[in-house]
């Protein structure tokens, strides 16, 4: 049996250990305070090292946490589609990706309300450096994806990956979320990359259509009525159009806790229909590599059906074409909302600041356009 150590979110015979760390981290403190505002810090403590399983953890501190975010920064928390999943079945969720943390954590806390075992989660290796993030994160199920590299390493880890979630799920029968694409998206347009569907099939080559079908892909969308940091993601995307853009020390931690405590309004979830195999069959005749696009497709095709467009979304298709054909959608009062908001990007020297704004709108306006 292949070896997953490497990628794989901790057993439960190593919570333990991890609980200790996390307790005696510098950060401890502040995460106790902030997901736990009503109790001490030392009870907080005793009881995060009384944990034993994965599961109490999940249920004892990141369903916490995930209240306080709901409580703290989204006005309303919608969902649809949940009625389709079968108690005896395990999906791979294939979700649009607008929030590093928050797109997977949400829908842990929905599958939990449904009466569901949580996923194993995908997470970026770029996050999963030596320390506190880490063992939070393999402690909440979450396992390590490579990014790019040498072809052959990307190759070979691509391989890894799709054996351990097929391994994952039809073996350890344990259901999986994953984006669908490597990071997230900035511009607003959800669009999956067909590498993706590649990867899930390497597992299985000698059938591109059971290789899918047995996995049991949900695509997932989801909409948030204030994008996850919109300004920070425009501001990233008018500097690449400068030059290659390169990360600052801490810039994904800081995109994290953004996202968190931004305020986001309404969010809603939805479960597009499965990808069943008659779905796939009809990409039958297809060569490998027009099979992975057509399926990246029909996945777009659900997920840009199913985001659900707020007012937002009208107000900067209006203001980016300079054009009122959806002025229905929206009031007065939540123009002059948007527009007060927008006066933020005016607190960043920028060379071109119209440059800046377009982006910024695209982002909002893309999924009127994609819908």
């Amino acid at each position: 049996m292949e070896n997953y150590d490497d990628i794989r979110p901790y057993r439960d015979e190593e919570i333990p250990a991890a609980m200790r760390r996390i307790a005696e981290s510098e950060a401890f403190p502040l995460l106790a305070s902030w997901i736990f505002p009503d109790r001490g810090l030392e009870e907080v403590r005793r009881e995060l090292l009384s944990y034993h399983t994965i599961k109490e953890f999940q249920y004892g501190v990141m369903m916490a946490a995930t209240l306080q975010i709901i409580r703290r920064s989204i006005d309303q928390l919608s969902y649809s589609g949940f009625e389709q999943l079968r108690p005896d079945t395990q999906y791979l969720f294939v979700s649009n990706h607008r929030d590093i943390v928050l797109d997977a954590l949400l829908l842990q806390k929905l599958l939990v309300k449904h009466e569901r075992e949580t996923t194993e989660i995908t997470f970026g290796a770029n996050l999963m450096q030596p320390g506190l993030v880490t063992d939070i994160g393999k402690s909440n199920k979450m396992f390590r994806v490579e990014r790019g590299g040498r072809m052959r390493d990307f190759y070979m880890s691509s391989c890894h990956l799709s054996n351990y979630i097929r391994h994952t799920m039809l073996e350890r029968n344990e259901s999986v979320w994953i984006a669908q694409r490597n990071g997230r998206t900035k511009d607003g347009n959800d669009h999956t990359d067909q590498g993706i569907i590649k990867m899930f099939c390497m597992s299985k080559p000698e059938d591109k259509i059971k290789a899918l079908s047995e996995l049991h892909i949900i695509p997932v969308s989801i909409s948030y009525e204030w994008e996850s940091c919109d300004i920070l993601k425009a501001i990233e995307l008018y500097e690449s159009r400068c030059r290659k853009y390169i990360k600052k020390p801490g810039e994904d931690l800081n995109s994290i806790l953004t996202g968190i405590i931004q305020p986001k309004g309404k969010v809603h979830i939805t479960l597009c229909p499965e990808l069943t195999e008659a779905d796939l069959r009809q990409f039958d005749s297809c060569t490998n590599n027009e099979y992975h696009k057509r399926v990246a497709e029909l996945l777009d095709q659900r997920i840009n059906a199913a985001y659900l467009l707020y007012p937002n979304n009208y107000i900067a298709h209006d203001l980016r074409y300079g054009q009122t054909c959806y002025q229905e959608h929206y009031s007065k009062e939540q123009l002059q909302q948007f527009l007060r908001y927008m006066e933020r990007l005016n607190d960043y020297d920028i060379t071109d600041p119209d440059t800046l704004k377009d982006i910024f709108l695209g982002i909002y306006a893309n999924p009127v356009r994609n819908k």
